[in-house]
């Protein structure tokens, strides 16, 4: 008589900072597991879910058009599995108690350098990059990126108007924790005068030369971008709390706030301005959650596709331990510990590219 085969059976999960395109990369890999007849359990908000065991099984009709829309279908959260000497081995005993083989895990480098410590204690994982900073190695673009560029762009374009409208300098806040990846990308493609990043800090005195020269030359308007993770050369170091993963809570930093209270206060008392300097007025627009809500982009829309269905394939060929990535016009298998370890910053040559602009 012979036996009947085992059904596999594989978890899914979306972590981190929600993120346009996360729900094509669960259909790809919802898809590309049912084609093999492997089931996929979907893990609510997170690694919280996997640690709890809550979620259900994900069916084709209920992925089926998803790469339209925004968010996560699955919910995500912030949960730091590493943080109780436990969570490792609750996680396994939920893989083993559902009949998981392994899991599929979907967030930017907080969440795979949970699923690459898991990887490490020989549980199968496989990564999918996502992080609209665009900062993991290993991958030429993450998907939310460009639907966060270019919502970003969108604003500044709108942002232009206004300012010159009324004379003004405008600070716009961009997403950007470790490196200036949206705020260079949207800020050269929406002709800002200034772009400031973590990886290039700058002083004041910089910044407000800048905006003291466009003052002079009869340019009364000014648009300074720059990345929430960006520090001002020589400015004191405040604690501003962290989260589950010892990041820093940057909506408490004020960071656009500061800069342009600042630059407002210095051009209204700089006796060299003339008169009309006393009226000069700064304001600021913090873009905030909105550059990672609503429809993702055509392009992210197909790269989370690409990617879900390239993760579908490793878990079919039992092939884990690895990230999936976009290297040139090719999606493949990158080595997750490199992806995580090793951030993707701007390099020089780019930035001073875009500095031709800055005038």
């Amino acid at each position: 008589m012979q036996m009947e085969e085992k059904m596999r059976k594989i978890g899914i999960l979306t972590g981190g900072g929600d993120c346009p395109g996360l729900n094509a990369v669960i259909r790809g890999v919802v898809e590309k597991c049912a084609q093999a007849g492997i089931e996929v359990f979907g893990f609510h908000d997170g690694w919280r879910g996997a640690l709890t065991a809550r979620g259900h099984w994900l069916t084709l009709d209920e992925v089926e058009g998803i790469q339209t829309l925004g968010g996560t279908i699955i919910g995500s959260s912030r949960t730091n599995v590493m943080a109780d000497p436990n969570g490792p081995s609750t996680i396994k005993d939920v893989l083993d108690a559902l009949g998981l083989e392994g899991l599929v895990a979907i967030g930017g480098d907080d969440t795979l350098g949970v699923a690459n410590a898991l990887r490490k204690l020989d549980i199968n994982v496989i990564g999918v990059p996502k992080t609209i900073d665009n900062d993991l190695s290993c991958t030429d673009y993450t998907f939310g990126f460009e639907t966060a560029s270019n919502i970003a762009m969108e604003a500044i374009d709108r942002l232009q108007t206004t300012a010159k409208a009324h004379s003004r300098c405008i600070v716009v806040e961009c997403m950007g924790r470790h490196t200036g990846w949206i705020a260079l990308q949207a800020g050269l493609a929406a002709n800002a005068h200034l772009v400031l990043i973590p990886e290039f800090p700058k002083t004041y005195d910089e910044i407000i030369s800048l905006v003291r020269r466009r003052f002079l030359r009869g340019d009364r308007y000014t648009i300074i971008v720059v990345a929430e993770g960006f520090e001002l050369l020589g400015a004191e170091d405040i604690d501003i709390g962290t989260d589950a993963f010892g990041n820093k809570l940057l909506l408490h930093k004020n960071l656009a706030r500061n800069l342009s209270d600042m630059i407002e206060r210095s051009m209204q008392s700089d006796p060299l301005l003339g008169s009309d300097a006393q009226y000069f007025e700064c304001r600021p627009v913090v873009l905030g959650h909105v550059q990672r809500g609503g429809a993702p982009c055509a392009f992210d829309r197909v790269l989370g596709t690409r990617l879900g269905i390239k993760a579908g394939e490793l878990v079919v060929n039992g092939d884990y331990g690895k990230m999936v990535a976009q290297v040139g016009t090719k999606v493949v298998g990158a080595d997750m510990e490199t992806a995580v370890t090793v951030r993707k910053e701007v390099d020089r040559e780019f930035y001073e590219a875009a500095s031709l602009y800055f005038k």
